[in-house]
């Protein structure tokens, strides 16, 4: 029986290995601190992380020697960025319990895997072709047609791995411009706005989601998060459920995030909404900050309650929330900021500020 198999609720005074070092595995470490727990982060680059962890490991993913030591300072592991590499998660894993499990992981870091698996639950998804080749490209938007967008099978976010095709576009020339890599062809949703729902599962199968929240990009990165979403009760009851289907099938454990597109059919008295499933998070996640001051427990600390097998918390909202982040030079305004009533500021300690790059957030309560 395998650690992630035979799970032992963890005590205070443990230690948590976190893989990664930005701001996710930051936030996370100043969780478990508030909960009397410890944590080791382990990352092959120096990040905002380390500057809150109680220890910290600079290693390579591929160093099976140096995962082994981490594993074994620990009590469980987990990870701030759904990229492991499938084999650092073995390691780690026949050591101590890996969580969410490196099953959940594989599902969540391919794109085409992800989406296979969220067709057979029977979840609504945008439709879809595997792209291998330029050929291939050619033929997934002939059937397809055309705008199409196509995206790399791993390894992309904030809009990164991923190029808008539309018609009359240079097919081979755009999966060049991805590197030749094995790439997903999707349909363009018309989507009226996008939500996420950031919830946690226990390994006892209790289940907590967040309210729904409604998410706006600018330049493929998240710009501003509100909560609740703008969307009917009957909607948001549905996005949850979908969620939870998703959750209970991958035994998942910890915190995640189903990001989906609202689609608006019919008018007037005839107006509905339509759910589709988007992409999975298995992690904490930039639409979910908003729970740290807008919540009674934040997505940390839900996360780190779910890993160490704890009571989940509540996930009751302290009224109408606003989360914005702040991005590049956008940090610059700290001080205006701070000095703003009901402002809360959350700063990550990078210390370049360059284009596209999550420098913070702010979250304000706009209303009961």
């Amino acid at each position: 029986m395998s650690p992630s198999q035979s799970l032992i609720p963890v005590t205070p005074g443990s230690t948590i290995g976190i893989l990664g070092s930005g701001q996710l595995g930051r936030m996370l470490a100043q969780a478990a601190a508030q909960l009397g727990l410890k944590t080791h982060v382990y990352a092959p680059d120096r990040g905002p992380a380390f500057d809150v962890s109680t220890l910290h490991t600079l290693g390579s993913y591929e160093d099976e020697a140096a995962l082994a030591a981490f594993a074994e300072s620990v009590a469980v592991v987990t990870y701030e960025f759904e990229n492991v590499p499938a084999g650092a998660a073995a390691i780690l894993n026949a050591h101590r319990p890996v969580l969410p499990a490196p099953d959940a992981l594989a599902i969540t870091q391919d794109r085409l895997s992800e989406k296979n698996f969220l067709s057979g639950l029977g979840i609504a998804i945008a439709p879809f072709r595997a792209v291998d080749d330029a050929q291939g490209l050619a033929s997934a938007i002939a059937q397809l047609g055309a705008p199409a967008i196509l995206k790399t099978r791993r390894f992309g976010y904030d809009g990164k791995g991923q190029a808008m095709l539309r018609e009359g576009a240079d097919l081979p020339a755009a999966f060049a411009s991805l590197g030749g890599q094995p790439a997903v062809l999707e349909a363009v949703v018309p989507f009226a706005r996008e939500v996420s729902v950031v919830a946690a599962r226990a390994g006892d199968g209790s289940f907590s989601a967040f309210d729904v929240c409604e998410n706006q990009h600018e330049n493929h990165i998240l710009s501003l998060t509100r909560a609740p979403a703008r969307i009917g009760a009957d909607t948001a009851t549905a996005a949850v459920a979908m969620t939870r289907k998703i959750m209970d099938a991958l035994k998942y454990i910890g915190v995640i995030a189903v990001e989906m597109f609202v689609v608006e059919e019919g008018e007037g008295a005839s107006l509905r909404e339509r759910l589709v499933v988007n992409e999975i998070a298995p992690r904490v996640h930039n639409s979910g900050h908003w729970t740290q001051d807008g919540a009674v427990t934040s997505q940390f600390e839900q996360h780190v309650r779910a890993i160490c097998g704890w009571p989940l918390g509540s996930t009751r909202r302290h009224g109408q929330i606003e989360m914005r982040n702040l991005i590049g030079d956008e940090v610059h305004r700290w001080r205006d900021l701070l000095g703003e009533s009901g402002a809360c500021v959350r700063l990550y300690g990078k210390h370049e500020a360059r284009p596209g790059r999550k420098m913070g957030h702010v979250t304000r309560i706009i209303g009961p």
